[in-house]
């Protein structure tokens, strides 16, 4: 596992491409566990990124487990749970109470969020390059990545200057979405999968304090006519609790309004037909409406090979059912760098090696089957008129929109809880690994 220097340049042990919550979740685990490593970043913190910034208790648990302290009174506002609207019916869900995940959710803005976790991964030992653009990978003999080449980077992110080379026997790929590391390596996405985009904007307004998370199943606007249309995807209305809301909406690819729709136009529309006391308006909007992909479900496979491995968006770890990635993200760090550091003892690369292939496998025991099963739902709501029967006839009932939220939250009991946890426990080790 030792890497042929590939001319000069830096050494580590591991390299990280990308300081988003899966990168410097990653950097911090191997840190603490005495691994020599590199983060390489395009942008400089604090920067923005285009998220929803609602964290549900599952990426609540994930911070907890790294050590992130979370008290209000350093700006994290806390959620009671899920408010939905839709059907002409608004059901309030608390979070459930569980031994397995914390009973609340939490609201920060990417810009601070991805600066905090980025901090606690140099805090703990990991090396940040910040204003680094990774431009390639440096391959041996073999075809296995032994390092990247870089540049520095202006402050659009894009890479200017000559190139810088690092070296690791092993790289870890957290580029986000379009991860061209691992399109440089022959990882392309798979259209099997599904895919969203989101888009978000800020408005100033007297609900940035809301204690409860809220989402839209239905979107409604009118035509010249004054018609009521249905329009396509989900809305969500955030407090961040500095006097701003994040007020976003979500499509699918499984819609057939996907890639045919002007986003930013639907959220408008969305937003005028809310009540005018919410202060929702062009006037109030801080920031331009934004966008951004959503690859769901392990859209892009294997997860490791020839050096590289990918963790959060780079390997396709947005829940189907919910669009959330920030949980997964972080989670898959923390499994890749177990992984890692049993790797890393082992004293001959063939052994090595044989640990790190453990990594796809892993990520399949953990979230293959729940991934199949979003991916199921994310087909079927992607019809119109089957969102239109379920929230007619779903919202009204408690019970079933309890279990729903589990489901949909990925909140069940791992061992034991009640029979809703059981159920979805055994729907998600019946279904076929994604």
């Amino acid at each position: 596992m030792t890497a042929a220097s590939p001319g000069g340049g830096e050494h580590a042990d591991v390299i990280v491409v990308g300081a988003g919550p899966a990168g410097s979740a990653t950097a911090a685990y191997l840190a603490m566990a005495g691994l020599d490593v590199l983060v390489l970043e395009k942008t400089r913190f604090p920067r923005e990124k285009i998220c929803g910034d609602g964290l549900t208790p599952r990426a609540v648990k994930e911070l907890i487990t790294l050590g992130i302290p979370t008290p209000e009174s350093e700006g994290w506002i806390r959620n009671k749970g899920l408010r939905i609207i839709g059907g002409g019916m608004r059901l309030q869900l608390d979070w459930p109470d569980l031994a397995s995940f914390p009973p609340y959710g939490l609201v920060r803005t990417r810009q601070d969020f991805d600066d905090i976790l980025a901090k606690h991964a140099v805090k703990h030992g990991a090396h940040l390059r910040e204003s680094t653009h990774v431009t390639g990978p440096i391959r041996d003999e073999n075809g296995r990545i032994v390092g990247v080449t870089a540049k520095a980077s202006d402050e659009l992110g894009r890479a200017v200057g000559p190139d810088q080379r690092y070296a690791a026997p092993l790289v870890i790929a957290a580029d986000g979405n379009s991860s061209r590391l691992s399109m440089a390596m022959g990882r392309q996405k798979r259209d099997d999968r599904p895919m969203g985009v989101a888009v978000r904007t800020y408005y100033t307004s007297p609900r940035h304090d809301d204690d409860y998370l809220e989402s839209w199943l239905e979107l409604w606007s009118q035509d010249n006519d004054g018609n009521k249309i249905l329009l396509p995807g989900y809305g969500w209305i955030f407090g961040v609790g500095d006097g701003t809301s994040n007020v976003g909406l979500g499509i699918l690819n499984t819609s057939s309004a996907f890639g045919k729709t002007d986003y930013r136009d639907v959220l408008r529309r969305w937003v005028a037909t809310m009540p005018a006391e919410w202060t929702y308006t062009d006037e109030t909007m801080v920031g331009p409406i934004r966008g951004a992909a959503l690859p769901m479900g392990f859209n892009r496979q294997p997860h490791y090979r020839d050096g590289l491995l990918l963790v959060g968006d780079a390997g396709g770890m947005v829940n189907p059912f919910n669009g959330e990635g920030i949980a997964y993200a972080m989670e898959s760090g923390r499994l890749a760098a177990a992984i890692i550091a049993q790797a890393f003892a082992r004293d001959d690369d063939a052994g090595r090696e044989r640990v790190l292939r453990s990594y796809p496998s892993v990520m399949k025991d953990d979230l293959g089957g729940y991934y199949t099963l979003g991916r199921w739902f994310a087909t079927a709501i992607g019809h119109p008129e089957v969102m239109r029967l379920a929230t007619k006839y779903g919202l009204p009932r408690t019970t079933l929109m309890k279990f729903l939220l589990k489901i949909m939250a990925n909140l069940a009991e791992p061992r034991g809880g009640d029979l809703s946890d059981r159920l979805i426990v055994a729907l998600s080790r019946l279904a076929p690994d994604a």
